[in-house]
């Protein structure tokens, strides 16, 4: 078994797996103001709350796009676990190909999540992650990793609306049952979750037409569950894809 930590932008995933299962996964907020020594006790508090013995974890594995966070989470899993973590990045087998223009720049989230899709799906297919932002990761028939699109996330682009908006109070995400609204409320949330489902439809299909053929399509993040359903496509949702991905990297890794 290995602890695998993803740390995003809003939220840090912390997870245990093994080749057959995942133990537990949970979410915590991302705050750069926090020591090591803090964030090692709220994994170690995770962990004793799924009654994992850290005599059974043989090691960690970190992908991040938080750079300044990156040597925090990596000192408190050697705190917790007397082993150096490996951390995404260059070096690291992958297993996949990446053929953009700069590949340094290609975000680890966004890695990892292919190569766990790479794991369980014949391409090509459509990686979405659904964050801070929202985006797609193709990878072609070759399986190479060809690149994407990156959109403002739900929740980014409702703080940004609710922001500049004089009379918009904090809405809640959640569908308003009906495409049109019958109050300025309910108009926010279908444009919320109508209008980001439309929007993922309307972008697999632009990049089906560019590769000239069907992909499957994953999706993950924490508002998948909340928008994929209103899509019109079909779309496997897995919120597991990130800690999969690190375990698949972790084992082509292992000395």
């Amino acid at each position: 078994m290995i602890l695998a930590v993803d740390i995003g932008n809003s939220n840090i995933i912390a997870g245990c797996i093994s080749a057959d299962k995942i133990s537990c996964i949970e979410r915590l907020s991302t705050n750069s103001a926090l020591t090591p020594v803090e964030y090692a006790m709220r994994i170690k508090t995770i962990l004793d709350m799924y009654g994992i013995d850290f005599m059974n974890i043989e090691g960690s594995i970190i992908s991040s796009v938080v750079p300044q966070l990156t040597p925090v989470l990596e000192e408190a899993l050697f705190k917790l676990l007397r082993v150096k973590p490996l951390i995404v990045g260059p070096g690291l087998k992958t297993g996949i190909n990446i053929r953009i223009d700069d590949p340094g720049q290609l975000g680890s989230s966004l890695l990892v999540s292919s190569v766990a899709a790479m794991a369980e799906h014949e391409p090509p297919f459509i990686v979405i992650e659904m964050g801070t932002a929202t985006t797609f990761c193709t990878v072609n028939r070759q399986r190479q990793y060809i690149g994407g699109v990156i959109c403002a996330g739900v929740r980014t682009a409702l703080d940004s609306l609710v922001s500049k908006t004089s009379l918009l109070h904090q809405v809640t995400l959640e569908e308003p049952g009906n495409i049109i609204g019958r109050n300025t409320i309910d108009g926010v949330k279908s444009g919320m979750i109508y209008g980001t489902a439309a929007c993922i439809d309307g972008v697999i299909e632009r990049i089906e037409s560019e590769l000239k053929e069907k992909c499957a399509l994953i999706a993950t993040g924490r508002f998948a569950s909340i928008v994929i359903p209103h899509c019109k496509r079909k779309i496997v949702i897995d919120q597991e894809l990130i800690i999969k991905g690190l375990r698949v990297i972790y084992e082509k890794n292992r000395k």
